[in-house]
């Protein structure tokens, strides 16, 4: 019998496919994920895949070739965004007025480290192209068991929810945060003892 489970790839012990529910956007989601992320137990991207039927994972650094990835760009009803803070980027508030003008969108998130990010937005010359928008400035993690730059980093999963939830405020994404939280609480209680207080509070 495998050690892992064959859906989430998670440790049969750590699976987090009962707290997974299947969810209905219009929005569609875009991860480019780094190889590092990929095997990481507690990464977050995996609950976008296996909630959203609308919701794509590539893997690797530099997506300027990717046939898969430029493909689904080169799709002409379709508006893309990037989710990429800079002082060239947008509130999501762009992306809600293509939604109004009867668009299509899908919203790039790129999962790694701000440091990995970096990496697949510096080399992928086809990210570029696209308008970048950013969440608001306000929102605060719970990431308690992965150390972040700031207070207001947030993991793959919850910007996705966040994302999802200010185009889309009329559908409930909070099952999103729910398997998070879950997969957050089963990693903490499965510390040896002290070890979360000492690295992480």
């Amino acid at each position: 019998m495998s050690r892992y489970c064959l859906q989430c790839g998670k440790s049969t012990k750590a699976c987090i496919c009962e707290w997974i529910h299947s969810l209905s956007a219009n929005v569609e989601l875009i991860i480019l994920q780094h190889p590092t992320e990929a095997k990481k137990p507690m990464g977050t991207a995996k609950i976008l895949t296996l909630s959203l039927a609308g919701c794509y994972l590539f893997q690797g650094e530099n997506f300027t070739q990717h046939v898969e990835f430029n493909l689904l760009l080169c799709e002409s009803d379709v508006q893309h965004f990037i989710l990429y803070p800079s002082d060239l980027s947008s509130g999501v508030s762009a992306a809600k007025e293509a939604m109004s003008n009867n668009s299509k969108v899908r919203i790039i998130i790129l999962d790694g480290t701000w440091k990995k990010a970096y990496k697949i937005w510096q080399l992928s010359s086809n990210l570029k192209k696209l308008p970048m928008i950013h969440l608001p400035k306000d929102l605060k993690g719970n990431y308690r068991i992965r150390k972040a730059p700031s207070n207001n980093s947030l993991s793959t999963v919850e910007a996705g929810y966040h994302l999802l939830s200010l185009l889309e405020p009329e559908r409930d994404f909070s099952p999103l945060l729910d398997a998070f939280n879950h997969m957050i609480d089963f990693q903490i209680s499965n510390m040896p003892a002290g070890i979360f207080k000492r690295n992480y509070s």
